[in-house]
């Protein structure tokens, strides 16, 4: 049986790379790797086996990723298991696009089992377009503590604990009520800088 190889690998991209990114990659290394440039090379028969590897890889995200948030066959993306094995592609889609509603909806479908570090960062991010900064707080710190070295999470967590402070160091958890002008404030940069770390742009002057 063929060891298994992480797509993602192959091409030189994370699971949290966009569309554009991953097909921009598979291009770089077909060009690289393309049979005609190794016609009358000793060199041949190698690269015809990782042109054969690149494709297989290429295919196997798109079929993964038109999947549309099934589990990836056995496939956990992500270091230290920050995704629990899921796929959460539709989640950011829906969270860049502003679809609050359906990104919660599917996160909460999630098992308990498989909320790795990747389900507390999303769900906190989508608390955060909620203004339910308390709550966002708190997951985008488990995500921290359950994913240390992942970069995205750390600077989500610390941008909302930066806008805390500018606020006086206060949050809203679930709150029905009226909000002051800062309070709008805090949440647009707040959303803003979540939908950055996800390849987005709330604000666009920021």
């Amino acid at each position: 049986m063929a060891e298994y190889k992480d797509p993602y690998k192959v091409l030189g991209v994370t699971p949290n790379a966009s569309d554009d990114e991953i097909k921009n990659a598979y291009r770089k290394l077909a060009r690289k790797y393309h049979p005609d440039k190794y016609a009358d090379s000793d060199l041949k028969d190698l690269a015809d086996e990782k042109m054969k590897e690149i494709n297989a890889a290429y295919e196997e995200i798109q079929k993964m990723r038109s999947g549309g948030g099934q589990k990836n066959n056995g496939y956990s993306g992500g270091s230290s298991g920050s995704t629990g094995g899921y796929n959460y592609y539709n989640v950011r889609r829906n969270i860049n696009s502003g679809n609050i509603g359906a990104a919660e909806a599917e996160l909460n479908g999630v098992d308990a089992g498989d909320r790795a570090a990747e389900w507390h960062y999303l769900m906190g991010c989508v608390f955060v377009k909620k203004g339910y900064y308390n709550d966002a707080a708190r997951m985008f710190d488990t995500a921290c503590n359950m994913d240390p070295s992942n970069q995205e999470y750390r600077a989500a967590r610390n941008q909302l604990h930066r806008n805390a402070g500018a606020y006086g160091g206060g949050y809203n958890t679930h709150n029905s009520g009226g909000c002051s002008g800062c309070e709008v404030c805090q949440g647009l940069i707040c959303a803003d800088c979540c939908c950055e770390c996800m390849g987005g742009d709330l604000i666009r002057c920021c």
